[in-house]
This record gives C-alpha cells, structure tokens and sequence, in this order.
C-alpha cells in the first residue's frame, strides 16, 4: 500500500459519521443510491457551516446521506433537493424525519436537473452540491454557479471518477467533461477553485465577488 492510500484509508477509518446520518447511509446502499463517502460528507459539513449557510441546493438526493452533512453544518439551513428518482426522495424524507430535521427546512422537488433549474432564481442560495447524473455535470455547474449569490460556494463531489480523470487514456466522454470542468475552473477568473482527494474527490468552487 502506498503513502497515498495509506492516508486516504486513515481518513476514512477516523472521520465519525453521526449515527442518523450512518443510518441512510445504510439505506442508500440497500437502494444503490451510491452515497458520498464519510470524508467528501464531513468537507461539505465544514464548508456549509463556513459560508454560514441558511439556503441550499442539492443536485441529486440520493437517500439523504449529503443532504443530513449538509444540514449537519448548517443547522439552520432551509435544503432544496432535486432528484428524479421518487424512490431516492421517499428514502431521504424518512432518513429527514428520523433525524429530526423540521419539514419547514427541506423542500423536495421531483424532476430532472436539467429542467428545474433554470426555473429558480439566481444568486439566491449560499451552498449548491452538484452530485446528479454525470453527463450534465457542466451544464450543472454553469446552473450552480448562477444559483449561489456573490462568495457562495458550489462543490461537486467524485470529481476524480475513481482516478479517471488522472489517466490521459480514458477519454470517455463523461471523464473528458470532469477534465475540462477542473482545467476550466482552475484557470477562470470568475471563481476560486480546489480540488480534494480526499475520498471520492471534490470539486470545492467559490464565485469572485466582483467577478
């Protein structure tokens, strides 16, 4: 085992998952829901509760386990969570109220990405978390980023695609799209971009004010 993986393993064995959000977990495996992993959930804790967020977006529910991080560092945060599966919605809605999360604090919208975000109102969310069907992920980001107001923050999880990205062999389309989302994010003046490796990876975009 390399350094690497040495520490990407210690990091996973170390970072704690509260117990409610291990619960849906456990439910999105059985489902095939394929949740962000501890380490990417506890970075998107952190960062919601650094921006200090009250409104937040997320692209691709899953079972619940990103949004219950989300909520974990931002616990005064109204969640908005998009995703066309109903199976995914009712998993998270019972993973919500076993938590404990009011229903005043999460709105569930059944739908394609694609078609209910250019219906929302731009610069009026603090944090939005991209995790939906890969092929989008620019034109999500591109949504992302007129969603979240001036120094908000968009992240997008599994941004390495196991690794993918990092092979000049894989030209797929969906792994050149990931590609060309960091080269492009890393070199634009509209935002400040970090990637981490840290499990999955994630894609960490924060817009420039006076862009």
């Amino acid at each position: 085992m390399g350094e690497y993986d040495a520490s990407a393993r210690f990091v996973m064995e170390a970072t704690v998952e509260p117990e409610h959000i291990a619960r849906a977990r456990a439910h999105a495996l059985e489902l095939g829901a394929a949740p962000v992993s501890p380490p990417i959930g506890a970075q998107i804790a952190v960062l919601a509760a650094a921006a200090n967020a009250l409104n937040i977006v997320e692209i691709g529910t899953g079972a619940g386990v990103s949004g219950l991080w989300l909520l974990h560092g931002a616990p005064r945060a109204v969640l908005t969570t998009i995703d066309s599966e109903p199976e995914h919605l009712a998993a998270a809605r019972q993973a919500f109220a076993q938590a404990k999360v009011p229903a005043a604090r999460t709105r569930f919208i059944t739908g394609r990405a694609a078609t209910v975000l250019p219906r929302m109102n731009e610069a009026s969310y603090d944090v939005v978390l991209i995790d939906a069907d890969p092929e989008g992920v620019i034109d999500y980001v591109e949504h992302g980023l007129r969603l979240v107001r001036p120094g908000g923050i968009v992240l997008v999880p599994r941004v390495t695609r196991g690794g993918a990205v990092a092979d000049p062999v894989k030209r797929d389309a969906v792994t050149t799209a990931y590609r060309t989302l960091i080269h492009e994010t890393q070199s634009s003046p509209a935002v400040i971009a970090a990637i981490s490796t840290s499990g999955e990876g994630l894609l960490q975009l924060t817009t420039v004010a006076d862009a």
